[in-house]
């Protein structure tokens, strides 16, 4: 597995730009580390110790002939879900 980038996410929990651009955008299998339990602790919110959720991962493949991925997640400190957004 390689690492291809680290994004903080801004106020309304968005990246900024495309996170793969160019020759980087690629047939493949992804993964996305979404840290929630730092996300909530940065906000004071009192987690148990260890966390039940801290970092999510969401595996997913892409096809690079298709145009656009969206991939948000909906999470709480208990439960999380995600889909292929447009």
């Amino acid at each position: 597995m390689e690492l291809l980038s680290t994004v903080l996410t801004n106020q309304d929990g968005r990246c900024d730009a495309p996170m793969l651009q160019g020759d980087e955008y690629r047939s493949g299998v992804y993964q996305l580390h979404f840290h929630a339990g730092d996300y909530y602790r940065a906000r004071g919110v009192i987690l148990p110790q260890p966390a039940f959720l801290d970092v999510v991962v969401v595996r997913f493949g892409i096809d690079a002939e298709q145009e656009h991925y969206h991939v948000p997640l909906l999470f709480s400190p208990y439960s999380y879900s995600t889909y292929r957004g447009s």
